[in-house]
């Protein structure tokens, strides 16, 4: 075969060898042990993500506010004092005076909370789970109030003054009409929502067309709502129990009382089953619904946003009202939950403030909210039996829960504690 026929690659050189690009090795083989690790990096990938995420940060920030209050648990304990006395003599005593009060503290909540292995008997063992959710529902429900105008960029703190007058206007239907059950109780849940959804209208449209900040705002009308309520509870015509010189309305008829969901061994209500439809609502409206794409829009940038087209001030009312239709069932809750209930002026119970908690440790998530309303109900509900089977004061309950307010407000000193990863930029 003559060299014409041959490629130029396949030609000899002048020094006998063939042309470089023929005489190139073939590439050698890789050896697996060589390789990159991809499954390997994406776990570390993963877990980076996860200890840099919202979520371990969360986490953390309970375990530390958990572990401050064992620590003052046990400074306040006679037992741990006494023997801290002779502590260098007897070690021994000391920790485990420590150790039995602080897990003495904590079994009573879990006895109180969750579950009560003391008794025998299984409806009665497990009742404090029901408790739990009873007090979780109006939590979960604020939360999601609070949590929802987070995401608009929004700071509503005006959740009291939304349950008062919400829960006030369920409560005069609830008690001055006579229904059958299958219209009482919808009218006064949907009546009491609506005066929910219109006072934190109020703060949404001052927002929206004078730029009133609307954390002074929804401050101001907690007040002016107390007040319209503690009017509303001196006249008969209103919401006054007739004959008593108390702040108080009669108890709501049977037809507007929520129903118990367990019988009547039980207290927990239809309050729950509400509280997991709003959880469900809000999570289907953030996720998949326009109106929560324009939610979160404008959360992230209301300029870019109202660059985009959307109507900035027009989602700061709808949010508004949707939040306080939110904390207004929360409200409701309260008056039409049980049988001796009624409207008075401490009906929100410091839920209004707690929510705002509930919907931090949360991150503004509908499941997160769930998560920390369950986890702030079981604070509630096993603080009671903490304190009378412990002799520990249930306002360390609250400690605990300011704590992890405080930790939450600082994460770079959870991270630094913990040497978490820097959060990554979204």
């Amino acid at each position: 075969m003559s060299d014409t026929g041959k490629s130029d690659a396949e030609k000899p050189q002048p020094d006998g060898s063939a042309s470089s690009t023929a005489t190139t090795e073939a590439a050698p083989e890789t050896d697996p042990h060589d390789a990159p690790d991809t499954r390997g990096d994406r776990s570390r990938s993963l877990l980076r993500e996860i200890a840099s995420g919202d979520v371990l940060a969360g986490v953390l920030a309970v375990f530390l506010a958990i572990f401050v209050g064992s620590v003052m648990i046990a400074a306040t304990d006679d037992t741990v004092r006494e023997t801290a006395s002779y502590l260098t003599a007897r070690p021994s005593d000391f920790f485990t005076a420590v150790w039995e009060a602080i897990s003495g503290a904590y079994s009573a909540m879990f006895r109180g909370a969750i579950f009560n292995y003391n008794l025998t008997e299984p409806a009665q063992q497990w009742r404090p789970l029901t408790e739990t959710l009873k007090f979780a529902a109006p939590l979960i429900l604020g939360g999601l109030g609070v949590g929802l105008a987070f995401r608009a960029g929004l700071f509503n703190i005006g959740g009291r003054g939304q349950m008062l007058i919400a829960g006030g206007v369920a409560g005069w239907v609830g008690f001055q009409l006579d229904l059958p059950l299958a219209i009482h109780l919808p009218l006064a849940i949907l009546l009491g929502m609506v005066a929910g959804a219109l006072w934190g209208g109020i703060a949404g449209v001052l927002k929206a067309r004078t730029g009133a900040h609307e954390v002074i705002v929804t401050i101001m009308l907690n007040y002016v709502a107390y007040y319209l309520l503690f009017y509303a509870l001196t006249k008969e015509w209103l919401l006054k129990t007739p004959g008593s010189v108390n702040p108080k309305s009669p108890p709501m008829k049977e037809s507007a009382q929520l129903p118990k969901v367990l019988g009547d061994q039980f207290n927990l209500h239809l309050g729950f089953v509400l509280a997991l439809l709003a959880v469900a609502v809000v999570w289907w409206v953030l996720n998949r619904a326009t109106f929560g794409y324009r939610i979160r829009a404008v959360g992230e940038n209301p300029h870019a946003a109202r660059a985009a087209g959307i109507d900035v001030g027009r989602t700061y009312i709808v949010v508004m009202m949707v939040a306080g239709s939110l904390l207004g069932l929360a409200g409701i809750n309260q008056v039409l939950g049980t049988v001796t209930s009624g409207v008075s002026l401490d009906l929100d119970a410091a839920i209004g403030f707690d929510a705002i908690t509930v919907a931090l440790l949360g991150r503004s998530r509908p499941l997160g909210i769930l998560a920390a309303g369950l986890l702030f109900g079981a604070f509630k509900a096993g603080g009671f039996t903490m304190q009378t089977s412990e002799n520990i004061s249930v306002d360390l309950v609250l400690v605990v829960q300011s704590l992890i307010v405080l930790f939450l407000a600082a994460p770079p000193l959870v991270r630094a504690i913990f040497r978490l990863p820097a959060q990554e930029a979204k």
